[in-house]
């Protein structure tokens, strides 16, 4: 009897030491229309954070709340960031990309000077900490525009400057995208690096009322592209657990 009351408590033991099955984790994404995911009319355009779920195991599940038009500003003025508080839990990510709406001085619903910027992005990173949650910051992703010697001119550089001055002082792990695409489309240069961009002919899309030389927006070539710069810069900063869960 003695030996079957030790057999039971040491198989008891052993099911309580099991490892426990892995929570779900939820990335969500946060940014301007160069992330967000697009409306059929507006095909082929198509946003990074479309791209980016398909390299994740089961585990992980992208929410891509990233909307056209938005800025570190009017995204949270217009409710969108309370939803996202609203479900946030230990464990999740934020990946938070924004500037090329902040800089509109034109937009005072969405405009914020680099200061301001800054302290935005800070708010997100401590609200989104608070929750348990994770924060990533991650720059803009480079405006297709050259000069005439053929080098990329920087459009956006004292909000990607911000950024990663945001991620040094409070920590954050951050994705420089505007170095990544930046040192991609210097490479490819202005002609090749149209396939990344929205450069399409109306006659080959029929919901185009126009042909499209769009500098700023991706096709689904470049968003393809990008989103696997996205998933270099996961492993290279080594953001645990989402790399261990990359396919």
């Amino acid at each position: 009897m003695k030996k079957i009351v030790l057999a039971l408590i040491v198989l008891i033991g052993c099911y309580g030491m099991a490892k426990a099955p892995e929570k779900g984790i939820t990335v969500y994404l946060i940014g301007d229309s160069t992330c967000a995911t697009k409306t059929d009319n507006a095909r082929p355009e198509t946003g990074w954070g479309e791209k980016l779920g398909q390299h994740f195991k089961k585990r992980v599940t992208v929410d891509n709340r990233a909307l056209n038009g938005r800025s570190t500003k009017s995204f949270r003025d217009q409710g969108h960031w309370d939803k996202i508080l609203g479900t946030l839990k230990p464990g999740d990510f934020v990946f938070i990309q924004f500037g090329h709406n902040d800089q509109k001085e034109s937009k005072p619903q969405v405009y914020s000077d680099p200061q301001t910027f800054q302290k935005n992005l800070k708010r997100y990173i401590d609200e989104t900490r608070a929750k348990g949650a994770t924060p990533v910051l991650l720059t803009s992703i480079v405006r297709r525009k050259f000069d005439a010697q053929g080098q990329l001119i920087n459009t956006l550089k004292h909000y990607t400057a911000a950024t990663r001055q945001v991620a040094k002082e409070t920590g954050t792990p951050m994705i420089d995208m505007d170095e990544k695409t930046r040192a991609l489309i210097q490479e490819m240069g202005p002609e090749a690096s149209k396939n990344i961009y929205l450069w399409v002919n109306k006659s080959d899309y029929p919901n185009l009322k126009t042909d499209k030389k769009d500098d700023t927006h991706l096709c689904v070539a470049g968003a393809e592209r990008y989103a696997l710069l996205v998933v270099e810069g996961i492993r290279e900063q080594k953001i645990e657990p989402l790399a261990k869960n990359l396919k």
